[in-house]
């Protein structure tokens, strides 16, 4: 039996942080992972989808070439090769996370964990045996999968989820998308830049309904642009696939036939099997009750990353994973949740941080918004994408930035500046009169302060 001070089940966004940090503590650490190390983030999440998405970038802005005086002939997508460039990109990354663990002395153990008490995990090999490991300290990171309701007959082919999604070999010239949040997003985009024909069904009335309204207005007319049939207020009745695609009857009487069905409507948190009833975790709708030191209700046993079900963003884990490893350590370390990023990468992309207009007046706060509109801007005119604006959101009566929202080329960069004046608690006022670099995408940040103080120059 091996004995451990720091055991980690998962090697994802949360997990692997978690080894490192508490390996840079001095801790003895292994880590447990079933599958591929990097968990979904870098297998089947975060990273090929972006590698995707740039790839499909780059094919519509050579089609728009001629806009800028370069003119690109006949512009075609070899498919293998794109999925070769993502593929590369994903072997590169989780190459350089094994790299890390094993600098840093962390034990990677290849198998199925399982609880055994509250000191101890049992692993069942990937290669055959089992094995227990001794732990003082043991943090669950076993992340999320995509749901798969069960009216649906998934085969893998034709009915899919983004896992399967991600390892098509072929472009398929039709795609319907079920599911408008940020993953049915992402993916209507890139097929739709590299030339499918895509629908999207939503059963509520807007896409990406967690996000501000605005944002998600400008999101609808930028994919409707790129030729996206759009319903909303929409719902499946039923699909079934054949050997030439797939049929889908909808709610308002119409049916769809496509070559593929993307089924994008939420995660499934992976807390089953693991046995954390036995050692008394409490688990809640299948999330692990954590407290802000991601300590559950186990002195000793801590969860981060999806399986919370508190925030499903890889830096949330990341950030959930230092301060478990710290906490464990000794060290009084919390999660701020205040303030958290997101993004999604659409073209043009999302950047958003803190309160929306609405979640602003719902806490108490006299919210007033102001927006600036990057046709105003000079680096984005340059670039020829002048689709979307920045919205700042602040409280009226003492100016502080409760919340940055952005649709735009690079929001998902430009957010930054965004998170940092919410959690540093900056006015709207030092926003505006920092001096910010010509021409360049965070103007738009300082414009729409000025817009807010009325004090607007360029719109």
């Amino acid at each position: 039996m091996s004995k451990y001070d720091v055991v980690v089940i998962g090697s994802g966004p949360g997990g692997y942080v978690a080894a490192l940090r508490a390996a840079q503590l001095g801790k003895k650490t292994a880590v447990i992972e079933r599958d591929a190390v990097g968990g979904v983030c870098l297998n089947r999440g975060c990273i090929p989808t972006k590698a995707l998405a740039h790839a499909a970038e780059v094919c519509s802005l050579a089609r728009r070439g001629a806009e800028f005086g370069i003119v690109a002939e006949n512009v075609s997508v070899d498919f293998a090769k794109v999925q070769a460039h993502k593929d590369a990109v994903v072997k590169k990354l989780t190459g350089g996370v094994g790299f890390l663990l094993k600098r840093s002395h962390v034990d990677v153990v290849a198998g199925t964990a399982r609880l055994k008490g509250r000191k101890a995990v049992a692993v069942k090999l990937n290669g055959g045996g089992a094995e227990t490991l001794e732990a003082e300290k043991i943090i669950v990171a076993t992340g999320s999968e995509p749901a798969r309701p069960k009216a649906i007959p998934f085969d893998g082919e034709r009915i899919v989820t983004s896992d399967e999604a991600l390892g098509l070999r072929r472009l398929p010239e039709s795609v319907f998308i079920l599911g408008g949040g940020y993953i049915g997003c992402e993916f209507a985009s890139i097929f739709a830049q590299f030339g499918a024909q895509v629908t999207m069904v939503e059963m509520l009335d807007r896409l990406l309904p967690t996000l501000d309204a605005d944002i998600a207005a400008e999101i609808t007319k930028a994919l409707k642009k790129q030729k996206v049939k759009v319903l909303v207020g929409t719902r499946m009745e039923g699909i079934q696939s054949g050997s030439s695609g797939v049929k889908a009857t909808l709610s308002n009487g119409a049916a769809l036939e496509a070559d593929l069905a993307l089924v994008c409507t939420g995660r499934r948190l992976l807390s089953a099997d693991l046995g954390l009833e036995e050692a008394g975790v409490k688990v809640e709708n299948g999330a692990i009750a954590v407290d802000e030191h991601c300590e559950t209700s186990v002195a000793g046993l801590y969860a981060i990353g999806d399986v919370t079900g508190k925030l499903l963003l890889a830096h949330v884990a990341s950030a959930q994973g230092i301060v478990a490893a710290e906490h464990a350590a000794g060290r009084n370390a919390r999660v701020d949740y205040r303030c958290v990023p997101a993004a999604v990468f659409t073209s043009p992309e999302v950047g958003t941080v803190g309160m929306t207009e609405a979640e602003a007046t719902a806490a108490g706060h006299k919210a007033k918004a102001a927006r600036f509109p990057y046709q105003a801007l000079g680096r984005a005119v340059a670039m020829g994408e002048t689709a979307g604006f920045a919205k700042l959101v602040a409280d009226e009566a003492t100016g502080q930035v409760l919340g940055v929202h952005l649709v735009g080329p690079h929001a998902s960069d430009v957010v930054a500046e965004g998170a940092l004046a919410v959690a540093l608690e900056a006015t709207v006022r030092e926003l505006a009169h920092g001096i910010h670099a010509h021409p360049t995408l965070p103007e738009a940040l300082m414009e729409a302060a000025r817009a807010w103080l009325g004090q607007g120059i360029h719109a």
